[in-house]
C-alpha cells in the first residue's frame, strides 16, 4: 500500500523567522530577510500541508523539558507564516498519550510538528500508545504530515541513535540504537551532523547493518519524503546519505567493544536543496538547474 502522508525531517536548529535570526547587515532587498518567509523549512511544511495557511498544526513537545517556552517558539514562527490554526500538544507521560481529547486534537490535525529534545524520552512516553498508533495511521493513509526537527526527526524512524560521542563513534560499541517511532522504516537518522561531526556515528550505525540507510541532516537543513520513497532536500542546509550496500569488507564482526572499525569501500552521497533521492532505487539525482538562488 503507497503511504499518502508526507514525512519531513530536519535536521535542528532552523530559521524561525525570528528577528534576532536575521543579519545585522541585512538590508530591506537582502535575501536573508526573506529567506525565512519563501524559501524556509517552516514556510515549505505550511506549503506542503493540505490547506495551506488554514492547515491544523499540532505542536508536539514531549521531547523537549522546556515544553511551554519551545512550543511557543514554533507557535510564533507558524503565525509569523500567516499559519495561525496551531495548537500545543504537551504530552509529558503515557497517561497523556491515551487521552481522549488529545486523541482528538490528532485526528483533526493536518501536520503534528515534533520538537527537538531528548529524543529517548520521546521514544520512551510515545512507544506503544494509542497517539503513535493514530499517528503512524494518518501518515500512511491521510494527506498529513508528520515534521519533526532534531529529536523528532531522529526518532521518526525505526532504528534511532540515541547515544554515543562524536570522539568515540568509530570505536565498536560506543553507539547505541534503539527502536524509535517506525514512522520511516530501514533507515537511520542523526542530526545536527556536521556542526557536531557525527559521521561516526552514522558509519557504526551502518556497517552493523548495512540494509539500512544512514541519514545525516546538517543544522538547518531538512528532506521531505513522499510516497515513502521519493526524498527531497528542501532546506538551505546541506544532508549526507550513507548507503552501506557497497561494502565490500570491515572487520566489525572481528574486533571487541572498544576497538577502533575498519570499512572497505562505503557509499556516501551529499544532497542539497532540490537534490532527490530514491529510496528504492538508492539513486540521487541532483539538481542542476539555477532554482538554488532563486
Amino acid at each position: 500500500m503507497a503511504i499518502k502522508g508526507k514525512l519531513i525531517i530536519v535536521g535542528g536548529a532552523e530559521d524561525k523567522g525570528r528577528p534576532q535570526d536575521i543579519p545585522k547587515n541585512a538590508g530591506d532587498n537582502d535575501t536573508a530577510v526573506d529567506e525565512y518567509y519563501e524559501k524556509g523549512i517552516l514556510h515549505r511544511i505550511v506549503q506542503e500541508s493540505v490547506k495551506k495557511e488554514k492547515s491544523r498544526i499540532e505542536i508536539v513537545t514531549t521531547a523537549s523539558t522546556l515544553p511551554k517556552e519551545i512550543g511557543k517558539d514554533y507557535k510564533d514562527a507558524f503565525g509569523r507564516l500567516n499559519a495561525k490554526n496551531t495548537g500545543i500538544l504537551e504530552i509529558e507521560n503515557r497517561e497523556q498519550a491515551g487521552d481522549e481529547q488529545i486523541l482528538k486534537r490528532l485526528e483533526k490535525a493536518d501536520v503534528v510538528m515534533i520538537t527537538g529534545g531528548d529524543q529517548l524520552r520521546l521514544t520512551s512516553i510515545l512507544g506503544g500508545t494509542p497517539f503513535l498508533s493514530l499517528l503512524q495511521e494518518k501518515y500512511q493513509k491521510e494527506d498529513f504530515i508528520y515534521a519533526g526537527s532534531s529529536a523528532g526527526a531522529a526518532a521518526a524512524s525505526n532504528n534511532m541513535v540515541f547515544q554515543g560521542t562524536s570522539d568515540l563513534a568509530l570505536y565498536k560499541g560506543k553507539v547505541r540504537l534503539t527502536s524509535g517511532l517506525g514512522i520511516i522504516n530501514d533507515v537511520v537518522i542523526d542530526t545536527h551532523f556536521i556542526t557536531r561531526g557525527r559521521i561516526g556515528r552514522l558509519l557504526q550505525a551502518v556497517v552493523a547493518n548495512p540494509r539500512i540507510i544512514g541519514i545525516g541532516l546538517e543544522e538547518n537543513a531538512a528532506l521531505m519524503v513522499t510516497n515513502g520513497t521519493k526524498m527531497e532536500a528542501i532546506g538551505p542546509g546541506m544532508s549526507i546519505i550513507v548507503d552501506g550496500r557497497s561494502i565490500i569488507d570491515s572487520n566489525f564482526n572481528d574486533i571487541d567493544d572498544g576497538q577502533s572499525i575498519s570499512i572497505e569501500n562505503v557509499t556516501l552521497h551529499v544532497m542539497s536543496k532540490y537534490d532527490i533521492y530514491h529510496m528504492d532505487t538508492f539513486k540521487l539525482n541532483i539538481d542542476h538547474s539555477n532554482k538554488r538562488d532563486e
